[in-house]
């Protein structure tokens, strides 16, 4: 539902742009096409993938829901169980060892306190791997935003070759090296 929405409001973003950039001469007719900006870009990716959608390329949608809902399932999973361990070990420890969870009774307090600890590790992990997920699609969606327009020459060439430059005070030697070709 939610990718459908964004795939309208990008096509409806798109038109309005159209619409706001023609121009048209007593001549001729021009048409100036929409000039894309990085910043939007970068605001439509507020909302994950609303980027990649605005620089056309929805293939990564799969891509980066994929990780971020992986990396937040995880955080949250993670949390749950911290809450849980942590919950059954304050109870244990004000009520002399009665336990909340009867799958881990048979555990010494110390051992629920690691099974916290080590949970609200992976918690915190997770929640900035998301972070960083996130983070990254924001730069994925300003970095294709500004090479939305950029075209690729034929003539672009790098080419390493030998070749052989003479010595200095070498009374007339040549010496091997390795020679560098860019065309543009």
């Amino acid at each position: 539902m939610v990718l459908l929405l964004l795939l309208v409001l990008a096509g409806v973003g798109r038109a309005q742009e159209t619409i706001a950039t023609a121009e048209t001469k007593v001549d001729s007719v021009a048409v100036v096409a929409p000039q894309h900006s990085p910043t939007k870009a970068l605001l439509w990716s507020l909302i994950p993938g609303g980027g990649q959608i605005y620089n056309g390329q929805a293939w990564k949608l799969p891509i980066i829901y994929g990780v971020i809902g992986g990396l937040g399932y995880l955080a949250v999973s993670n949390y749950n169980s911290m809450k849980m361990f942590k919950d059954d070990y304050l109870h244990r420890v004000q009520h002399g060892g009665e336990w909340t969870i009867e799958k881990y009774a048979s555990y010494p307090n110390s051992s629920i306190y690691n099974l916290y600890q080590q949970h609200n590790k992976n918690f915190q992990l997770f929640v900035m791997l998301t972070a960083v997920a996130y983070t990254l699609n924001l730069i994925d969606a300003y970095v294709f935003g500004h090479l939305y327009d950029f075209q690729m020459d034929d003539n672009l060439t790098f080419r390493i070759e030998p070749s052989v430059v003479p010595v200095m005070n070498g009374g007339g030697a040549f010496a091997p090296t390795v020679g560098f070709t860019f065309r543009f």
